[in-house]
């Protein structure tokens, strides 16, 4: 369990908006110091600005990074600037993602590179660039503690239709954030994990064509592209849980060395049910049968 975060560093990835930012913005007040990295220019700036007037009262230092988590080279060697410049960092937040949706074969091959090279090898980068440091800090210093955070997503854990390459990805992280914490504990008491599952919460996340990079391409968008498009907009829009209240969920959780994080546990039922299904060999059932009319309509709508 970790009580003390002053002075720590954190990396975080998609600091410029959503969770990495308000993240970002509770670590600022615990006095850590923040490497920000995001895709995205204009908001990383304004990021930075915001907390170097927090961190600098409290001695801490602010290092933001443009990159692209998906691109190895960017990423490998943000984290030998943040070794050389503040050591090890004792926390790193996995937490860039895109959305994307549609039906699973209507998706492009460029599709399936953006999603999957930032929802998913942005997090294997950050696991596999920063944990061997954090190792190795730990085994110098017994005292010495570090815990990993990897945003995945409640797709991760269910399979809603018309959105299949999303729910590829975060499965994905589920599974390597369970792993990783499995394999941490065969080797250290020092470090842990955590995976973060959020439901529908307004982050900007059904907006992330806007960073679409150039080698990536969009095609026109097919009926369901656009379908899911409009869905996604509306469930996001109207989450009533906020980003920053899912941050102080995930703060509460590594002080409390605990694993899954849920923003909205109440649709935990939907996972109870699907792991139900695969216990009893029965085929998937309907992920509308709570609300039908969302079902019937989206169904009507693909048909039309």
């Amino acid at each position: 369990m970790i009580k003390n975060f002053k002075g720590k560093t954190a990396v975080l990835t998609g600091a410029g908006s959503g969770f990495g930012l308000e993240c970002a913005r509770i670590g600022a007040k615990l006095g850590m110091n923040l490497v920000l990295v995001d895709v995205q220019q204009d908001a990383l700036d304004q990021a930075s600005t915001e907390l170097k007037a927090e961190t600098n009262a409290h001695g801490a230092e602010v290092l933001p990074f443009k990159l692209d988590v998906s691109n190895a080279a960017q990423m490998d060697a943000m984290g030998q600037a943040v070794f050389e410049r503040l050591g090890a960092p004792h926390f790193v937040f996995n937490n860039a993602g895109v959305g994307s949706g549609g039906l699973i074969w209507e998706n492009s091959v460029k599709d399936w590179e953006w999603v999957l090279g930032v929802n998913l090898w942005g997090v294997i980068h950050g696991v596999r660039i920063f944990t061997p440091m954090m190792l190795a800090a730990a085994a110098k210093d017994s005292a010495w503690q570090g815990h990993i955070v990897n945003t995945a997503s409640m797709a991760g854990l269910l399979n809603p239709p018309n959105m299949g390459v999303y729910n590829v990805s975060k499965h994905a992280v589920v599974s390597l954030s369970e792993t990783l914490y499995q394999d941490l504990a065969l080797v250290t008491d020092q470090i842990s994990a955590s995976v973060l599952c959020p439901y529908f919460v307004p982050t900007g996340i059904s907006q992330s064509h806007r960073n679409r990079p150039e080698q990536f391409p969009a095609e026109k968008p097919t009926r369901s592209q656009l379908i899911g498009q409009a869905m996604s907009e509306k469930a996001v829009g109207s989450g009533k849980v906020t980003a920053a209240e899912v941050a102080q969920k995930v703060f509460d959780a590594i002080a409390a060395d605990q694993f899954y994080i849920f923003s909205h546990p109440k649709a935990l039922g939907n996972v109870q049910t699907r792991m139900e299904c695969i216990l009893l060999q029965k085929n998937p059932i309907d992920p509308f049968a709570e609300r039908p009319e969302i079902g019937q309509n989206l169904k009507a709508a693909l048909r039309a």
